[in-house]
């Protein structure tokens, strides 16, 4: 990975540095042909990324992890959730990575993030790869919910890595770079939960209550207040995707 010294990305680590617990600093697999597929321009010139830049050589590394600001430290996340209609305790970020946090124009943090980047401590069996076509359909995908007004992560890019994945047939891999509000799931606190350490959770809910719900933190039970907040936005998401008939086919962490 090599630092990305001569561009104005400022990529924060607030949750890294918030709860290293939770967070194993890692480093994306270094592709030897990557290609850039798509590029969300608007969305890039939202987060005030230059798409000139970003279909350049250190803009291309950039989105696939290689090539990161000075400072940004990419991370797995650790978080529990279901898998195989088995509880797993330590589920992770298997193939994916955390390259930090970004202000978009409005001044609102988003992740950036990435899937496909590789295998992480996480990954048990898995090759840590994503291969073409399902990050194409991720893309069109979130960005079709995104133009329905329903929340989502976005999609900033898809990278070819000219990297063979083996599935039922050879595919050839990709990354897929992703944007969202943050990527806590309920599995984050599970797995806080399950480690048994009070302290780590309850930094875990007071930053899920300063990123997402500071009304929160005014309440008289705080904790309480972000649980109704947490439910309602989930009751309030599912029925969007009903509306439009979308089905989330591994609800298993989030």
């Amino acid at each position: 990975m090599s630092v990305a010294p001569d561009t104005t990305v400022v990529l924060q680590d607030r949750f890294s540095r918030a709860l290293p617990e939770l967070a194993v600093p890692w480093q994306a697999e270094v592709p030897a042909e990557p290609e850039l597929l798509l590029l969300n321009e608007a969305l890039a010139t939202d987060l005030g990324l230059d798409p000139a830049w970003l279909r350049g050589p250190d803009g291309l590394r950039f989105l696939i992890g290689n090539h990161v600001p000075a400072g940004a430290v990419p991370v797995a996340q650790a978080y529990a959730g279901h898998q195989f209609g088995g509880y797993v305790p330590r589920l992770g970020d298997g193939r994916a990575l955390l390259l930090g946090e970004i202000a978009d124009a409005a001044g609102r943090l988003r992740d950036v993030h990435l899937k496909g980047s590789g295998r992480t401590p996480f990954a048990r069996g898995g090759d840590g790869l994503a291969a073409v076509g399902p990050m194409l359909r991720e893309y069109v995908v979130s960005e079709a919910m995104h133009a329905l007004g329903i929340p989502t992560t976005r999609s900033l890019a898809v990278v070819a890595t000219g990297r063979p994945v083996q599935r039922d047939t050879v595919l050839p891999g990709a990354v897929l770079t992703r944007i969202a509000e943050s990527h806590l799931r309920v599995g984050s606190f599970q797995y806080a939960a399950a480690s048994g350490d009070r302290e780590l959770l309850r930094r875990l809910a007071d930053h899920a209550i300063d990123r997402h719900h500071p009304g929160a933190g005014g309440a008289e039970r705080p904790y309480l207040a972000l649980l109704e907040a947490v439910i309602a936005a989930q009751a309030e998401l599912v029925a969007q995707w009903m509306l439009v008939g979308f089905v989330h086919g591994v609800m298993n962490t989030d």
